[in-house]
Order: C-alpha cells, then sequence, then structure tokens
C-alpha cells in the first residue's frame, strides 16, 4: 500500500504515458470510496462491536492502515491526473508520503505478527496462555509503529519538491543531498544511498516477512494437517489467501522500485505497465486484503445474507480461534 514513488520519469514524453496515467487516476479513485466505506466498517465494526481480543487488536491496526492509505489516495490521483505536478507544497510532499510509507511497513509488520500469533498459538499454548495478553499486545503494536516510522524517516529527509524548466514541481526522492540537481558531484553518492534505502525497504518490507509467513502457516498447516482435523478446510484457505495475497500485493511495488533504479535503462511502455499494475495490486490490498481474512471459506450468497457483524465474528472465531480447539482436543486425549 505504497504510492511514494508516482513521480513520473516520461516527462519527455507524456503523451506515451496518457493511457497508464488515466487508468492508474481511475483506480485510485475508484479505490478512494471502496476503502473507505469498506475499511470504515471493519472498524467500526472491530473497535465498537466485538470484544478487544488480542486477535481483534492485531486486525484493528491493521485495517487502520489500509483506512489511512485510502484517506491519503486522493491526493496521489490529483497528482497524476495533473501530469505528475505536485501542488500542495514541500511539507505536505514529505509528510504524505512518510505517512504512506509507514503504513506500508506497518502494515506488512502487522501480517507477519498475525502469522506468528497463529504459528505460536498452535505450538506454544501453553506459554500463549500466560504471555499472550492485551497488555503485550499493545506494547508490541506500539514497537511496529515506532519501528515503521523509523524505516519511513528517510523520506522526512530525502523527499523534496523540484521546479523542471517547463515550471512543472515534481515531488521526488532527492539522495544527491544537494541543492544542485544537475549536478555530477554527489550523483554517485546519491545512487548508493537510493540501493540502500531500496534494499533496506526489499529485505525489511518483503523478502523477511514473507519468509516468515510462509514458514509459519506451513508448520500451521502441518499441525492442521497432522490432527486430521475436520474444521482444517476452512483455516487452510485463509492460510492460502494470506500467502498468494501478500506476494502478489507486494512484489510489484517492489519491481517497479528496480525499475525506478535502472530507469535509463528501460523504455518507457515498461515503466508504464509496471505503474499500472503496481497501483492496482496496491489499490485491491487497500480495499481487499481485509475481506480475504473475514470472508475466505465463506459461500458468495451466505456473504450478503449474513450482517457483517455476525460474518465477522463467525471468521474469528472459525479463522483465530482453531488453534485453542487444537489445544482443547489434545488435552481430552490426554
Amino acid at each position: 500500500v505504497d504510492l511514494i514513488s508516482m513521480e513520473s520519469n516520461f516527462s519527455k514524453t507524456p503523451a506515451a504515458m496518457k493511457t497508464p496515467h488515466l487508468v492508474s487516476a481511475m483506480l485510485l479513485f475508484t479505490t478512494f470510496p471502496v476503502g473507505v466505506v469498506g475499511n470504515g466498517l471493519y472498524l467500526w465494526v472491530l473497535g465498537l462491536k466485538m470484544r478487544r481480543t488480542v486477535t481483534t487488536l492485531w486486525f484493528l491496526h491493521l485495517v487502520s492502515c489500509y483506512f489511512l492509505f485510502t484517506l491519503l489516495i486522493p491526493f496521489f490521483a490529483v497528482y497524476i491526473l495533473l501530469g505528475f505536478h505536485w501542488a500542495f507544497g514541500m511539507a505536505m510532499c514529505k509528510v504524505l508520503n512518510t505517512c504512506i510509507s509507514m503504513g506500508m511497513f506497518t502494515s506488512v509488520f502487522l501480517l507477519t505478527l498475525i502469522s506468528l500469533d497463529r504459528y505460536i498459538l498452535i505450538y506454544y499454548p501453553i506459554w500463549s496462555r500466560h504471555h499472550r495478553t492485551l497488555p503485550q499486545a499493545g506494547y508490541v503494536i506500539t514497537g511496529v509503529w515506532v519501528i515503521s516510522f523509523a524505516l519511513s524517516a528517510p523520506y522526512l529527509a530525502f523527499r523534496e519538491i523540484h521546479v523542471e524548466d517547463r515550471g512543472r514541481i515534481i515531488c521526488i526522492n532527492n539522495y544527491d543531498v544537494s541543492s544542485d540537481w544537475n549536478g555530477t558531484e554527489t550523483h554517485g553518492l546519491g545512487r548508493r544511498v537510493h540501493l540502500a534505502v531500496f534494499m533496506v525497504r526489499f529485505l525489511l518490507g518483503f523478502l523477511l516477512p514473507f519468509c516468515t509467513i510462509v514458514g509459519c502457516y506451513s508448520r500451521v498447516r502441518l499441525k492442521m494437517k497432522e490432527k486430521k482435523l475436520e474444521w482444517a478446510g476452512k483455516p487452510f484457505k485463509v492460510i492460502v489467501a494470506a500467502v498468494v495475497s501478500f506476494f502478489l500485493g507486494w512484489l510489484p511495488y517492489h519491481l517497479y522500485q528496480v525499475l525506478k533504479l535502472y530507469k535509463k535503462e528501460v523504455s518507457e511502455s515498461v515503466s508504464g505497465s509496471a505503474l499500472v499494475i503496481y497501483t492496482f495490486t496496491s489499490c485491491f490490498n487497500a480495499c481487499f486484503t481485509p475481506t480475504l481474512y473475514l470472508f475466505v471459506g465463506e459461500k458468495f450468497w451466505h456473504v450478503f445474507k449474513t450482517s457483517l457483524l455476525t460474518l465477522a465474528k463467525a471468521a474469528f472465531v472459525d479463522d483465530l480461534g482453531g488453534s485453542s480447539k487444537v489445544e482443547n482436543t489434545k488435552e481430552k486425549k490426554t
């Protein structure tokens, strides 16, 4: 859920990017009402209508990340429609992109925590019973937000507005740490800084979390198969949906960042296609990732016939409370 690098590298041939610009803007404007309403309803249910548990706390903050993203969408949609002309000033350029980056890191870390939480619930139920408390979960979530801010702080330093020759103002990262945008003295340093920032974001924001999620859910699946539980079918669908949505949702963003590192060697058509794909996956993440976690496994018509509150409660009890059934089954046998 990150649109921090939407600045165009197609300024020399704006006509060539007309279609990708329009498609990206349409995706963003469509995501805004859907994301605000959908995530707003999730927040209402999780925050006010459900009993506060560790699980609901994870999802409350996760959905808050997506809700924050959707609230900031209009700024970036207008930015694209204006031909990547930033009309909101330097402060907004820094703050908005920092908030988007915080939302990205926080959502990724929370998805990782959810997978770790499910793994610990199943494999270490006794430890969980004594240490998995609301205060402890609150401390962990606070730490996640602080770490996400620290990882996003570079945008407060590097993100700047730049006035081009034709009067267009762009909101872009100045990794050269120099006011001379056309100079070559700090260009080598700027490229190394850019590469370092990319590697940190890729490792901490995608590769390590993805490996953790896959590892945890693989172990959970093995335990479910070992116990031969009848209810294992639905949680398995949640597991598959979680892994696939995370991979497909975030990989295009990081591929787009790779293209930006080598933008001189990449054709405009390739960059334009990557922009549309990455915008689509970002919008999908913002609108439908909570739905995948809450509703997967339910029949289509049942989703429409069941109230949002009842469905959400059923999803949490069936999907996230399954580990307790594992433990109860184990205790009864012993």
